[in-house]
């Protein structure tokens, strides 16, 4: 940073700024940890030279607090993808089980806002389809933050909602499913051929809110990949021209993951995706009625506090996800049923 050509090329040096700010975080962290260690080994010193049982809580106390710590940096080993450092650009498209799985979409983009607050990482929608009654019929955002795909890309696939339905008079327990397709936001320019005749481009009106300029112009994009049947929009930009370069850069961000890919399972599930959003495909259970309880059908953890992980408390997923694919993906610890 020293170096009189540093900031000749913005690019590059903020690329250099990022990575000081990750190793200097790191590096805190491991400080922090070791702090916490000789505070823990004061305690059971003191604990011991006074023959004090009370002090017990409070090592019990200081030692939680230090596997929480350590386990943030122990998960923080495990990203050790090409794009887990980069942003992540999210959708949800609602499935079987009509307003109420409309509703259902809503919740888990609520969740996932949530999250990235939590994390101070930053949200953009880059395009939504409001629900006929009710929630959204689907919703593509980007989530910006350091190592945000490499965290985010255990949500991808069907997550599935049981509950007593709001929107049914007769209060019958509803199932809901919605699709989370997950993927890198590449920030270089991507070397992939995307040929004109493989693609369709369509423009339409953009929804929601944005004033007379959003609702008067066809600004919003939709890319169709033939070969593929990737489908891509953007309507979050204030131009037709910037939306169709921001739906490209998400096209091209898919292409090259598949193109990396050496099987065609592996490639559909890059590409999102899935053969129906209903039964049998699920990732994750969400039940509120009869009993509460979140359930990752992958690595099987689970918790009863429904309310908290609605609420984006997501992290204990998202690590269990990460330990089980360092391991090779071992078999589904239970059932899809």
């Amino acid at each position: 940073m020293e170096a009189p050509d540093f900031w000749n090329d913005p690019t590059v040096s903020q690329e250099k700024m990022k990575e000081l700010k990750s190793y200097k975080d790191d590096l805190a962290v491991i400080q922090n940890l070791e702090t916490k260690v000789e505070d823990i080994e004061t305690l059971i010193e003191m604990g011991e030279e006074e023959n004090d049982p009370a002090l017990i809580p409070e090592v019990e106390e200081a030692f939680r607090e230090f596997e929480e710590a350590f386990e943030k940096i122990r998960v923080k080993t495990l990203l050790s993808g090409e794009y887990d450092r980069d942003g992540a650009i999210v959708s949800l498209h609602a499935g079987a089980g009509g307003t109420e799985s409309c509703d259902w979409c809503s919740m888990l983009y609520r969740m996932y806002s949530r999250w990235a607050a939590d994390k101070e990482f930053t949200l953009t929608v880059l395009d939504s389809l409001d629900g006929d009654e009710a929630g959204l019929k689907s919703v593509t955002f980007q989530i910006d933050g350091e190592n945000a795909y490499g965290y985010l890309k255990s949500e991808k696939g069907v997550h599935r909602l049981v509950r007593i339905s709001p929107f049914n008079a007769a209060g019958k327990r509803q199932t809901s499913f919605v699709s989370c397709d997950v993927m890198p936001e590449i920030e270089e320019d991507i070397d992939i051929e995307v040929r004109d005749e493989d693609i369709r481009i369509d423009t339409y009106r953009s929804s929601g809110a944005g004033g007379q300029h959003i609702n008067k112009t066809s600004s919003a994009i939709r890319i169709t990949h033939h070969p593929t049947g990737i489908v891509v929009t953007c309507q979050n930009e204030r131009s037709q021209f910037q939306n169709k370069d921001k739906a490209m850069q998400m096209l091209k961000a898919k292409l090259l993951l598949l193109k990396q890919e050496e099987n065609a399972e592996k490639a559909a599930d890059i590409r999102g995706e899935v053969t129906e959003i209903g039964w049998g495909n699920q990732i994750r259970s969400y039940v509120l009625q009869p009993y509460k309880m979140v359930k990752d059908l992958r690595t099987g953890a689970e918790t009863g506090n429904t309310d908290a992980v609605l609420d984006g408390a997501i992290d204990p997923f998202i690590t269990a996800y990460l330990k089980w694919l360092s391991q090779g993906r071992p078999d589904r610890k239970v059932s899809d049923s």
